[in-house]
């Protein structure tokens, strides 16, 4: 999933792109580390896109790797950079995957 590159996302924004609920990313927020928004006086959070991709990172581990919260932070902070290469792996996947089904899509759409 490509980002509007922007410098802050809002929480709802943060939400509507990993299409979970705020109340889960705040959660996560309290339970992972790495999850750090900054937030302003009136206490906003505001997420880097940085932070967007560690959130998507404990997503792939939480939601699609099925990890329970204290098997996903173990595996973040024992093989941080590990997890993150088997993500980012996944998600270049996902694109070609995409990018092709897209391909034969309209090729099919020719041979019609």
């Amino acid at each position: 999933m490509d980002l509007i590159e922007k410098n802050f996302y809002r929480i709802g924004e943060v939400a509507q792109i990993l299409n979970i609920p705020t109340s889960t990313l705040r959660f996560w927020e309290s339970q992972f580390t790495i999850i750090k928004p900054r937030r302003n006086e009136r206490g906003t959070r505001f997420y880097t896109p940085s932070d967007v991709e560690k959130i998507r990172m404990v997503y792939y581990l939480v939601k699609e790797k099925g990890l329970k919260l204290d098997a996903a932070q173990e595996q973040i902070r024992k093989n941080h950079s590990g997890v993150e290469q088997k993500f980012e792996a996944l998600e270049r996947l996902k694109s070609v995957r995409e990018r092709v089904k897209s391909l034969l899509d309209a090729a099919n759409d020719l041979k019609l």
